[in-house]
């Protein structure tokens, strides 16, 4: 890869990404980086082997053309406040090797994949950690 086509790639990812959810035609990817539409669509196919981008195959002022969207998502105050650590009354305690330990927290956990199930050895060390703060 050249050094230009490393540029205009970066640039294409740039204008993809700033598209956001409304997503971008490569018609326009091509105009605006005052490509050839055949050099776009390799950047887009390459971008999407790489899960970079999902295209989407659109009609446009009459003819069909690919619709690009970025797969990368930014987090946002809305996406976080349901956080369990913005509330934990243990977080001045919560660090790797510390008495409360994020790699360990079952709260945490089941708020990042609802899905995952905690090994066994985490919810007895939850357990005698809730039954020790009891007492």
């Amino acid at each position: 890869m050249t050094l230009k086509s490393s540029k205009v790639e970066k640039k294409a990812l740039q204008l993809i990404i700033k598209a956001g959810e409304e997503g971008l035609f490569q018609t326009e990817l091509w105009k605006l980086l005052d490509i050839s539409s055949r050099e776009a669509s390799r950047i887009a196919k390459k971008f999407e082997e790489k899960d970079r981008v999902f295209r989407e195959k659109v009609l446009n002022n009459g003819r069909w053309t690919f619709k690009i969207y970025s797969t990368k998502k930014f987090a946002t105050l809305d996406s976080i406040k349901s956080c369990p650590c913005l509330n934990c009354p243990d977080i001045d305690r919560c660090h790797m090797g510390g008495q409360k330990n994020p790699t360990t927290c079952l709260d945490l956990t089941a708020w990042v994949d609802p899905r995952i199930e905690p090994p066994l050895s985490l919810l007895k060390d939850h357990e005698e950690a809730v039954n020790h703060d009891q007492k």
